[in-house]
């Protein structure tokens, strides 16, 4: 045993499957599941960081930067969904490499999760603040904007510097109150889940429709701006763009999340994650087209980017902007939610294991929840997105997520090779051709993004590194069954 020891799959599934304790219980079906990688998906990506990336990368190209990001997604997703079907337990990403890539390498793509989960619920809690005070603002109200932003900014020319703000009110409000849905249970959560995905997507449709009329079309020229370096529009803003842009696809990863609380998660979770993908590709490239048709894409550089649009285009359109804010601020919750939800389950698995505190895998046998990791991810984020600023948040989703759906390529590509015979109710087409593909395609698109983004990583995972050194080796329920072997 060392620390590229790998978990066996058998093993895995047995302690998911557990008979002590209190244990998640199996109840989302396939819409249920598709409808939680919507409401992950459809969230700061749309409604918040389209805006930034067409402002500072891709101008009105931000369209083909959504597709550059589906492309990589697509592959990555087809092995999420076979690997899925194959080890049907809580974990993700983190408990498919621990199968196949050891546990030193699990423990890290766990420990970047953090970043693509919990931060991704912080800044979709910034994009909703934003909303918030746009809404608020259009009835006279006005909160105070010590009260109602992020006490730090952020650019690559002068780092942080501090805004006079004192906190994110709205923003640490609205991860508190995901926090208490997420307490009362899966079915609960699904429900408010599926109520809410209901409305931002019927929001973004009616969007597309009416928006499409009112579009100016010299917004579009030049369609892919000349490059003025540093990432800054052209083919080079395209795919930095995309790549800033890819943790908006992490929703089909927070359903691999849900397997071990899926009914028949063979047959629903790859439904799921193919269903869900496919929705929200279409709706952020057409949204993507009609918001920078309404607006000069420079003007977009705001987490309230689709109202900004709305409101360029005319009087006429007030109705639709008051409608897509409300949905908004209704609809970004979800999207924590889901995040939110996904980094619990994380939580949950790495402690089941013994790398994380035991107390994370402790399940209420009442709600069948993991209520302690509930409780500190609700109280992790909600100080993360009361602090933080909008553009550092999204690119280091971004490359914690990218990283991630690297690792999974090649795991399902090493589990294909080590156990060819186990049943796969999924298996992913050409392979070894998708595995590669996506492998490549994500590492390019981590390579696009900034160095201070590289060096943040650099200084997260090396963190990770000293945590995992420090307890999780000591502590790791593989080490000590071998040790207990020896």
């Amino acid at each position: 045993m060392g620390l590229f020891t790998v978990k066996p799959v058998d093993a895995l599934i047995a302690a998911g499957e557990g008979s002590h304790g209190a244990k998640l219980k199996r109840s989302l079906g396939t819409l249920d599941l598709i409808l939680a990688g919507v409401g992950c998906t459809v969230g700061a990506g749309i409604f918040v960081m389209t805006g930034s990336a067409a402002a500072t990368h891709a101008g009105p190209a931000v369209a083909i930067s959504f597709a550059v990001a589906a492309l990589a997604c697509l592959f990555a997703g087809l092995c999420f969904a076979e690997l899925a079907t194959v080890i049907p337990v809580a974990g993700s990403a983190y408990s498919y490499t621990y199968a196949t890539l050891g546990e030193l390498v699990a423990w890290l793509v766990g420990w970047n999760l953090v970043l693509e989960y919990m931060i991704s619920g912080s800044t979709v809690a910034v994009g909703f603040s934003g909303y918030l005070n746009a809404f608020l603002g259009q009835w006279g109200i006005h909160l105070p904007s010590w009260l109602a932003s992020a006490p730090l900014s952020y650019s690559e020319d002068k780092g942080f510097e501090w805004t006079g703000a004192l906190v994110n009110g709205p923003a640490v409000f609205i991860i508190v109150l995901c926090g208490v849905v997420l307490s009362l249970g899966v079915r609960e959560t699904a429900r408010f889940n599926n109520i809410s995905v209901a409305i931002k997507v019927g929001a973004m449709i009616l969007f597309a429709a009416v928006g499409i009329f009112y579009v100016d079309t010299a917004n579009w020229h030049p369609f892919i701006p000349a490059n003025t370096g540093s990432g800054a529009f052209g083919w080079d803003g395209i795919f930095r763009a995309a790549g800033t842009l890819f943790f908006a696809y992490i929703g089909f990863d927070a359903v691999s999340t849900a397997a071990q609380e899926a009914d028949h998660p063979q047959r629903t979770v790859p439904r799921g994650i193919l269903g869900g993908l496919a929705v929200c590709v279409s709706l952020y490239v057409v949204v993507g087209l009609v918001m920078t048709g309404l607006a000069p894409y420079s003007l977009l550089d705001a987490p309230e980017a689709i109202f900004i649009a709305i409101n360029h285009a005319g009087p006429s359109l007030a109705w639709l902007g008051m409608v897509v804010n409300l949905a908004a601020i209704l609809g970004l919750g979800s999207a924590i939610l889901i995040c939110n939800y996904g980094q619990i389950r994380i939580f949950y698995a790495m402690a089941r294991d013994g790398l994380m505190p035991p107390s994370f895998a402790a399940v209420n046998p009442e709600h069948h929840i993991p209520w302690q990791a509930t409780l500190w991810v609700t109280v992790v984020a909600a100080i993360i997105g009361g602090i933080a600023p909008l553009d550092v948040l999204g690119d280091l989703v971004s490359i914690g997520t990218l990283l991630a759906f690297a690792l999974v390529c090649v795991a399902t590509l090493v589990l294909r090779i080590r156990d060819p015979h186990r049943p796969r109710p999924f298996r992913v087409p050409y392979l070894p051709a998708v595995a590669v593909i996506g492998t490549v395609v994500c590492v390019a698109l981590m390579v696009t993004l900034g160095p201070s983004t590289w060096i943040r990583f650099g200084l997260w995972s090396l963190l990770g590194l000293a945590i995992y050194f420090a307890y999780g080796m000591r502590n790791s329920a593989r080490q000590r069954q071998a040790q207990l072997a020896e």
